[in-house]
């Protein structure tokens, strides 16, 4: 390949036919967590193998080869890797050998769970415990989603140890490396997999181009920072940015987050592995920034950049302690419980740096809806007169309607496309058991509410979502009934077809009857 676009393109296309080959049994929002957990695995095993090589070759012994050495001898280099990488993997557990004996291994499973275990266990009583504890927890090499029997699961697992080997990443020689390609097949993985969920991504990350707007602003007029900090940080692409946008030694100190989520925390980390960040340079907590920060022995931070969750729910007042902290107190008033923008950014402006630069994404109403955030805007601003702060209040009343027009037509718009997903997914899993009829109002309702999504057309997408919840109730009621002439029916499908929008169980329950239960949530 002759420039980074062409292997870039090239990788991301061999990943999208890879999620073809894979996509089936499980869905594609949980199947990330199979493909990434693998690609991490992938990494860590080609990067110890290549860092010891490496020293050997250096050394004189340029046949040297550390997959191919003997666990017993590898052992004596057991303690320096754990120091040096932060974890230690044997020869007969890395991600090649693994892979080459998989179709042989009746107990695939078994051997990939003991090999995960060994690899988290090789940190316990390290400095880098924290980093490598609870990895692999969402790889659940047992799940019923793999396959109902141990052979159908040990097949699915082959396949994806297949798919992530066979992905051309370049990792001959880290250094020379045209793009950061495992941690681009991340990044490029997350958001495939978010938009085909029908899910913005937000929570678990931010995309490349909004990242990399905010951390330029964040670090404008810097050539090296000391540390950077998101207290929301999902899966931390937000917090790479450093790297791509000033270069990797340029971030002294490293890396600082708080993610709620334990699967995006999980990913967090996988993700500062995959982007080469040694565990000693990143410092990813478990837990609620807002109630439980884990972070007061590290700030102030020089560069703050986050894209919290919008108007999330937070214990606000319900929490009388709160109004007493540090980071909350000089307001005078708490960020409303239903609304914790503002929380999350007196959180910020609290541990930012004299002279560092906070970059934050906030929706537009945080800047002039009234009540509590009106207080907290003017006693958080300096130098105002009495006349801009008036001019402030007056704002924030003239622009409360508009607000709440617009959170309405985003939350209808949000709803619409969840709506839309989740009708796409369940008539291809579930069309050829619908009537021809009710199929195809089914499908006349979705290309309507389709047509009003991209408009944006509040009026429409209520029609629209009316319209197509009817044909699906009429849809269900059909089914029903057929199964009730058939004798099969089950009290299941009657909820089913009392409610339709997000679905509840995405892939639908077998029940013991063999009927097919499709779950559906009225969207109003």
């Amino acid at each position: 390949m002759t420039n980074s676009g062409t292997q870039r393109a090239e990788l991301h296309k061999t990943i999208w036919s890879i999620a073809n080959v894979l996509r089936g049994s499980v869905d594609g929002w949980d199947f990330k967590q199979y493909v990434l957990g693998f690609l991490f695995y992938r990494f860590i095993s080609e990067d110890i193998t290549s860092y010891l090589n490496e020293y050997e070759h250096q050394a004189g012994d340029v046949d040297f080869d550390y997959a191919k050495l003997d666990d017993a001898t590898a052992e004596q280099v057991r303690k320096s890797m754990v120091e040096e990488k932060g974890y230690f993997i044997l020869p007969s557990d890395l991600f090649a050998n693994v892979r080459r004996c998989a179709d042989a291994d009746e107990n695939l499973n078994e051997t990939l769970q003991r090999v995960f275990k060994n690899i988290e266990g090789s940190a316990i009583g390290s400095r880098s415990e924290s980093s490598l504890r609870g990895l692999f927890d969402d790889l659940d090499l047992n799940s019923r989603k793999l396959g109902d029997t141990v052979v159908d699961r040990n097949a699915k697992l082959v396949k994806v140890l297949n798919a992530i080997g066979d992905l051309d990443l370049g990792t001959e020689s880290f250094a020379d490396n045209k793009i950061d390609a495992f941690g681009d097949a991340y990044e490029y993985l997350m958001t495939m997999y978010a938009a085909n969920a029908g899910k913005s991504g937000g929570e678990f990350f931010t995309p490349q181009e909004v990242s990399e707007l905010l951390t330029r602003i964040a670090t404008h007029g810097k050539s090296e920072v000391n540390k950077v900090y998101d207290p929301a940080c999902g899966s931390g692409s937000l917090l790479l940015q450093s790297i791509k946008v000033l270069g990797k030694d340029k971030v002294r100190q490293g890396f600082f987050g708080q993610e709620k989520n334990l699967t995006t925390y999980n990913l967090c980390r996988i993700n500062m592995f995959l982007h080469d960040v040694n565990y000693d340079h990143f410092n990813i907590a478990y837990g609620d920034t807002l109630i439980n920060p884990q972070h007061w022995d590290d700030e102030p931070f020089e560069v703050i950049v986050s894209n919290p969750p919008y108007s999330t729910k937070w214990e606000g007042d319900d929490n009388p302690t709160l109004i007493n902290d540090p980071r909350f107190a000089p307001a005078g008033v708490l960020a409303p419980k239903s609304k914790a923008d503002l929380a999350f950014t007196m959180h910020m402006l609290s541990w930012l740096a004299a002279d560092g630069t906070a970059a934050i994404v906030e929706f537009p109403g945080v800047l002039y809806r009234g009540g509590k955030e009106q207080k907290i805007r003017i006693e958080a601003s300096s130098g105002l007169t009495e006349q801009e702060i008036q001019r402030m209040r007056d704002e924030a009343k003239a622009n409360e309607a508009r607000d709440r027009e617009e959170r309405e037509k985003v939350d209808k718009v949000n709803a619409a496309d969840t709506l839309i997903f989740s009708t796409e997914k369940q008539l291809k899993e579930y069309g050829d058991k619908i009537p021809a009829d009710k199929k195809a109002n089914i499908e006349s309702a979705l290309a309507e509410l389709k047509a009003a999504h991209a408009a944006g057309n509040v009026a429409n997408i209520d029609s629209a979502t009316t319209r197509l919840n009817d044909a699906w109730q009429a849809a269900s009621q059909d089914m029903y009934s057929a199964q009730q002439q058939a004798g099969g029916a089950q009290q299941g499908a009657q909820d089913a077809g009392t409610q339709h929008g997000t679905p509840n169980n995405a892939g639908g329950s077998q029940n013991d009857g063999g009927v097919t239960d499709v779950e559906f949530e009225e969207v109003k």
